[in-house]
């Protein structure tokens, strides 16, 4: 059943990136995701229903629009690929589970909110704000059916912690922007709901890695002091390393504050 669940997992992740894609696209430029159907941002052809396969219409493609041969990027089946590598991977730690669907959520809202922040430097309230109310709906069931009050208490009040310490900071000269704090709570949220241990962790691994690729691109020239750097993706990337490996962190970083005999 686990290796069903993984299968049926992929194929939805692939399909889910592909319309990704078109929100990383289109949310920033306050476009209608429905209206007009998938199309060559240059020629404006209609795509072909065979080329919108997930990852096998751009190789069949081989990367050029069909009508006009203007090269389509990598990033679009990349999407894809990663949205449904990252969703087997919360169903293989979550399992047939009422979380699976709230954190599926989340892995998905991820990459689209990761990619936007990268190309606008935005996280956009069209997708931040309204994935507060699916995250309380998509949990609420894991909450009645398993009694798990003391559980969403807790999410509620990571929720508040984060946002208070973001809100600190961004109140700081030259401080975090207004999506990073909107994000910040709903991040404190589901990250609460594993433990404290995977708030903490999540919190912290968002500052080391903005750190790192900020003094990266600083050695690299790329960057100084001054530069503005997007710091949704590492708020995100923080959140799923304490999703995935929150505990076992927290256990070695105990165990070298009180080692063992």
């Amino acid at each position: 059943m686990q290796t069903f669940l993984l299968i049926v997992v992929a194929v939805l992740g692939l399909a889910v990136g592909s319309f990704l894609n078109v929100v990383i696209y289109r949310v920033p430029r306050d476009e209608s995701l429905a209206h007009p159907s998938s199309h060559c941002p240059e020629c404006g052809s209609a795509v072909r229903h065979r080329h919108n396969i997930p990852v096998l219409g751009w190789l069949m493609l081989r990367g050029r629009c069909a009508d006009c041969g203007s090269p389509i990027s990598a990033r679009y089946p990349l999407v894809e690929a990663g949205t449904a590598v990252l969703f087997v991977a919360v169903a293989a730690k979550f399992g047939f589970s009422w979380e699976l669907p709230a954190y599926l959520y989340l892995a998905a809202i991820s990459v689209a909110l990761a990619v936007i922040d990268l190309d606008v430097m935005r996280l956009p309230d069209k997708i931040v704000l309204p994935s507060y109310v699916v995250a309380l709906v998509l949990l609420a069931p894991a909450v009645i059916v398993e009694r798990s009050w003391a559980t969403a208490g807790r999410a509620l009040v990571a929720a508040a912690v984060l946002y208070v310490g973001y809100f600190i900071l961004a109140a700081m000269p030259r401080g975090m922007g207004g999506g990073d704090l909107k994000l910040a709570p709903l991040i404190g949220f589901y990250l609460g709901w594993l433990g404290w241990s995977s708030v903490v962790i999540g919190a912290f691994s968002a500052f080391l890695f903005g750190g790192l690729v900020g003094a990266a691109l600083m050695l690299l020239r790329r960057a100084n002091r001054k530069t503005r750097i997007p710091f949704g993706p590492y708020m995100l990337a923080g959140a799923f390393l304490a999703v995935f490996a929150g505990a076992p962190i927290a256990q070695w970083y105990t165990s070298l504050l009180v080692p063992t005999a």
